[in-house]
Order: structure tokens, then sequence, then C-alpha cells
């Protein structure tokens, strides 16, 4: 078996983040969230549940977005991906644009039910593959989505981790600020903090993001592959062996 391509160990590297029973929702257009989380099921055997929206065969519900968003406010939604124009150090996410607003310079897709779902998730995990400090500012520009909140808030969701082409972050709540957790292959704590427009706290030797082993590779390139294919056919095309 040949080893794990880029997009493989990002995929391996979000489905480490899952619960292991549960109920998993990925939005649209989230191939590499959306493979992590039918991942993580397989290996669940069975006690993890995964939504996908847009997927007939992976979305059980009849009124689509608005009654996942109602499960997700009744708590019966574990985890859940986001993405986003911006991130920055505290987590927060801005999908509306880059710019002074409301006069923004680029337009991004809209905030849609990012705040609600950050609020009531208690998992939430950030992903994107674009790891530079374009995507990833010292301060986004608007707050769409924001990683913490005042005192004496209710909120029992909020983020987990954010996951990048370059390394993994967890999140410290206490300190309101994300962690270098691990690099990927070829980085190192320097090369990611040149390419982070945030400051973060790091060992100074991180550990290397773990590959997916041979069980995890046969999922994808199989099982995984052949489920996502209706969904996402150009990228099931890369998944395959």
């Amino acid at each position: 078996m040949t080893a794990a391509r880029p997009r493989e160990l990002l995929a391996a590297a979000l489905a480490r983040r899952l619960p292991a029973a549960g109920h998993v929702a990925v939005g649209a257009v989230s191939p590499i969230p959306a493979a992590a989380a039918l991942l993580a099921e397989r290996r669940s055997g069975g006690r993890l549940r995964v939504s996908i929206l847009g997927a007939p065969d992976h979305f059980r519900f009849s009124d689509g977005g608005r009654e996942l968003f109602d499960a997700a406010g009744q708590g019966r939604i574990d985890a859940f991906f986001l993405g986003g124009g911006q991130i920055d150090g505290a987590a927060n996410v801005n999908l509306v644009g880059a710019g002074a607003y409301p006069r923004v310079a680029t337009r991004f897709p809209g905030s849609f039910g990012s705040a609600y779902l950050y609020y009531v998730v208690p998992k939430v995990v950030l992903f994107r593959e674009e790891h530079t400090p374009r995507v990833l500012v010292d301060r986004v520009d608007f707050v769409s989505a924001p990683g913490a909140s005042p005192p004496g808030v209710y909120r029992p969701g909020g983020p987990d981790s954010l996951v990048t082409g370059r390394a993994v972050f967890r999140f410290d709540r206490a300190a309101a600020r994300f962690a270098l957790e691990s690099v990927h292959p070829g980085e190192t704590a320097a090369s990611v903090r040149a390419a982070t427009g945030f400051a973060f706290a790091a060992p100074e030797r991180p550990p290397e993001t773990p590959a997916p082993g041979p069980e995890a590779l046969a999922l994808l390139r199989g099982p995984v592959r052949e489920e996502l294919a209706p969904i996402y056919p150009a990228f099931a095309e890369e998944l395959r062996p």
C-alpha cells in the first residue's frame, strides 16, 4: 500500500478529533471533513452516526438544515466542522469578507448558521486546508462566530481544535487561545509560526501528526471512497488506490 497522501493525512487527523460515539454533522462543500466523519463512523463499530448536509444517503432529516439546527439546539449533535475565510488565534471565525465591513474587499460565502452551531455543539473542529497569514490572521476583520464568550453567557458549545494543511492546534479554553499540538511531516514549529498570522504557544519540538495506518488507509481508499463518490466524485477519485 502506498504512503498516505496529504489529504488522507488531514482526513485521519480530523477523524481523531471526533468522539467515539454520538452524532457528527458535516456541512456542504466539505469533502475532507466528510471523509473524516465516515472514517470515524466505520471505526466506531456503529456507535457514531454521521449526517452530511446535501447527501441523501447520509442525511436522515426530513426538513434539511432547519431540522439539523433544531437537533443541535436540543443537544443531539455532538460534533461539527467549521471553516472560515479568516480564523484568528482566539478561534474567532470570519465568513463575511476581508476588509473594513461593510465595504469588504473580498466577499466570503456568508455566516449561515455558524454562530449558532458554534454556541450549541460541544465539539467544533475548525478546518482550513490553506495555512497562510492570509487565512490565519492576528484578528479577523469581521466576527461571524466568536471563539469564546463572556462569563455568564450560556454556551455549551465551542471550538475544540484547528486542523490545517500544516499542523494541528488545540484550543485552550482557559486561555481562549490556540496552542500547537502537532506538525505535519516536513513542518517544524518555526515553519508553522512563519506561516501563521497569530501568536500561539508551542513546545520547542512538537510531535509529528500521526500518519494514517494501513487500516485507516484501506477504509479511506475503499468503503469511504465509495460512499463519497456520489457526493464528491472528484475528491473520491483522489482517494482511489
